[in-house]
């Protein structure tokens, strides 16, 4: 299985290519690789975030940004998978699902309540993916669909 490693602020520039490819990749609008590095370099010395790189550290196979949040319902946080992705001519060669072993460990090792993720509706693979490793967009209580809403603070 592909070795994971966690990032360092020194993987910054590194981190933000891999950013802006993804961003690239699914036509999203958003900065460029500096800006993501100039960001990345900051949020990765913090202890309430997590990039995890797989592949060699000049040029890295995937990455995954994770952040961790309090939460009332666990004295250890929900962590939050932001972003996860492999070059697309390396897929279906397991090193997401090293990278979401990695995610799971590191999650158990911070006691983690759960690991949150959204995808969006229509992007079936990546539902497939995240469904293939046990993940749901069911609530495990009552069994509904559980949605992410997003809005504008200025709303």
């Amino acid at each position: 299985m592909e070795k994971v490693r966690v990032a360092t602020p020194g993987d910054a520039v590194v981190l933000g290519r891999l950013l802006a490819d993804f961003n690239t990749e699914f036509d999203a609008e958003g900065q460029d690789a500096d800006a993501f590095a100039r960001r990345f370099s900051t949020l990765l010395a913090r202890d309430d975030t997590l990039a995890l790189l797989t592949g060699p550290a000049e040029d890295p196979t995937g990455f995954a940004w994770v952040t961790f949040r309090p939460t009332p319902y666990a004295d250890g946080p929900l962590a939050q998978l932001e972003e996860l992705y492999v070059r697309p001519a390396l897929r279906s060669q397991r090193i997401g699902t090293a990278i979401i072993a990695a995610l799971r460990a590191e999650s158990r090792r911070r006691g983690a309540l759960e690991v949150l993720i959204n995808v969006d509706a229509d992007d079936t693979d990546t539902r497939r993916f995240y469904e293939r490793h046990g993940f749901s967009c069911l609530d495990p209580d009552s069994g509904s669909t559980m949605l992410c809403y997003l809005g504008s603070p200025d709303a």
